[in-house]
């Protein structure tokens, strides 16, 4: 097991590519997850207010949607079930029987394309100390506090996360045609 992956606060993730190719287990699934990032801040970045509100047909889905959705992801399996911790706002004040259809996709457009990059930007970093905090307690089989292994945690972020960035791609794509598999090696990592 891997105990740290260059996690500083408001710094991006540090590995090699040797760890990239041949890492164990757990090099695999964080660098999986931290590439899908990557690809999603990638997607979301230098998109003006009107692209962020921007719709695919009668979907509700937009990228502005998605970066709140996906903080609230980050929050929910990250702070709540992996560290047993509070949302942050605005999360906590969400019921998640009551909110977790659409309250992301209705109150985006209420924000900023920077806030709401800020925001996710922020989940993003408690989830990396979270994560970071778990590894010093033991390995993949971990349990969370609902009993989920963080194995089963991080194979649902990836999943999550490969889903909705492919949301974003076309999103993107219908915003300013923008296209692309991965972001380029000069993107900074959120």
């Amino acid at each position: 097991m891997t105990s740290t992956f260059g996690f500083t606060p408001g710094q991006p993730p540090v590995w090699d590519i040797e760890r990239f190719m041949r890492g164990d287990e757990v090099d695999t699934a964080v660098i999986t997850l931290e590439r899908n990032r990557l690809t999603f801040a990638w997607k979301c970045a230098d998109v003006a207010a009107a692209g962020m509100s921007r719709r695919l047909g009668a979907s509700s889905v937009t990228l502005g949607g998605l970066l709140k959705h996906l903080a609230w992801v980050e929050e929910l399996y990250f702070q709540h079930r992996l560290a047993g911790r509070a949302f942050m706002s605005p999360f906590d004040v969400l019921d998640l029987e009551r909110d977790w259809d659409d309250w992301a996709w209705a109150t985006a457009a209420d924000d900023t394309p920077d806030a709401l990059r800020a925001l996710w930007a922020e989940a993003v970093h408690r989830s990396r100390a979270s994560l970071t905090e778990a590894w010093s307690r033991g390995g993949l089989d971990q349990t969370t506090h609902d009993g989920m292994s963080l194995r089963r945690l991080l194979a649902d972020m990836i999943e999550e996360y490969a889903r909705h960035t492919g949301h974003a791609d076309l999103l993107r794509e219908h915003v300013d045609g923008a296209t692309g598999e991965g972001a380029p090696s000069d993107f900074p990592v959120p």
